[in-house]
């Protein structure tokens, strides 16, 4: 009775990812064949291609009624994201952290996840919160452009091999692609509803970490390449990029396809939605300092999603330990581990402002002697 639902969850989620995959290098080549400029293709063909999987989800449980597993799905992928995808990657190859992340996306990450929360008190969200969502999705497409330059046009080859044939293959495989995405989001979403009746769990909980889990793999092949590929600021930014689609795009485009207000439960307000607040708020200190997330930074971000996880599962059974396990976090672990990560924050921002000083200093005494050198000569 568990094999067959297992199955065709394993069969969505590939069916997903395979379609996702699909719809990005079809509708990459055909855009590269009618000379749209490359900027604008990662811009929204190549990043559509990474929330793909949740997007699909979204809308299709949104469509189904079954708003808890897409909320499930959006805030569980965003917690997971950070803490499961950069913690895992962190412990084998230490990240890059580029500048501009901690300076423009990070806090665009923050802010947006602030907005949701405000969305989400009221205890839905409606359809014109998501049209907002939407828009700010515009807005922050037309910035990350601005801040790309001038967008680059395809080789004059890419056009030449435009073909009747070319084009109708590459336009099957798109459709191919979108009958895949489809598909595999009804599959997962059904088959995940009887595992989480199956196993005693709520539809939120399965959203928050089995769903979550799977539609973020293309994720983790994507920061696993670039990591290994020695991009690792890359990887990094893939990663915080794709948690502002998942909620401007993802939650955005599939709260227009639902007519009535998307139900926030009070568990996602008190918990999982705050989990994801702290999340985002603490990746401006660890990235800050080095401009890296290190090893021992990479074990606390698995060691807090294990934890997160363990939370869930206690409470969505009700355990004994429960309590106990709360307190322990709540009054030790996280004061304790928020503590640390300032101090080494503030000692770094110490020893770059000493560092801006010296190398002050250094240029005043320079400019000084270059002028007591041109006044001896001019004497």
């Amino acid at each position: 009775m568990l094999l067959e639902p297992l199955i065709w969850f394993f069969i969505g989620l590939a069916a997903l990812i395979g379609g996702a995959e699909l719809i990005v290098r079809s509708a990459s080549k055909l855009a590269g064949f009618f000379g749209i400029p490359r900027l604008i293709i990662g811009l929204t063909i190549v990043a559509f291609g990474t929330s793909a999987p949740e997007l699909a989800i979204s809308i299709q449980a949104g469509i189904d009624g079954n708003t808890d597993l897409m909320m499930g799905n959006i805030v569980g992928s965003n917690i997971t994201n950070i803490l499961l995808i950069l913690g895992i990657t962190a412990i084998f190859i230490p990240l890059k952290v580029h500048t501009n992340l901690i300076r423009i996306d990070v806090p665009v990450m923050i802010g947006i996840s602030i907005l949701l929360y405000i969305f989400a008190w009221s205890g839905a969200i409606t359809f014109i919160e998501c049209a907002i969502l939407v828009t700010l999705l515009v807005f922050y497409m037309i910035f990350l452009a601005r801040q790309s330059g001038s967008a680059s046009v395809p080789a004059d080859r890419e056009k030449k091999k435009r073909t009747p044939a070319a084009v109708a293959i590459y336009t099957i495989l798109c459709v191919v692609g979108f009958v895949l995405l489809v598909s595999g989001a009804r599959w997962l979403v059904n088959s995940a509803l009887v595992l989480a009746e199956m196993a005693g769990v709520s539809e939120l909980v399965i959203g928050l970490t089995v769903v979550a889990f799977g539609t973020s793999l293309p994720e983790v092949v994507t920061v696993l390449v670039a990591a290994l590929k020695k991009e690792r600021d890359i990887a990094v930014g893939s990663v915080i990029g794709s948690n502002i689609l998942n909620i401007l795009a993802v939650l955005g485009i599939a709260g227009l396809f639902i007519p009535e207000s998307i139900p926030v439960k009070p568990a996602l307000l008190r918990f999982d939605l705050l989990v994801m607040l702290a999340v985002s708020i603490a990746c401006i200190p660890i990235f800050f300092t080095g401009h890296k997330i290190s090893r021992w930074e990479g074990f606390l971000f698995l060691g807090y999603y294990t934890s997160y996880i363990f939370y869930l599962f206690l409470s969505s059974a009700e355990h004994e330990a429960l309590e106990a396990f709360s307190t322990t976090m709540l009054l030790f672990v996280i004061p304790i581990t928020a503590i640390s990560i300032l101090a080494v924050a503030i000692r770094e921002w110490t020893v770059r402002l000493r560092f801006r000083k010296f190398r002050g200093f250094g240029w005043k005494e320079k400019k000084k002697k270059e002028k007591e050198t041109e006044d001896g000569s001019e004497e």
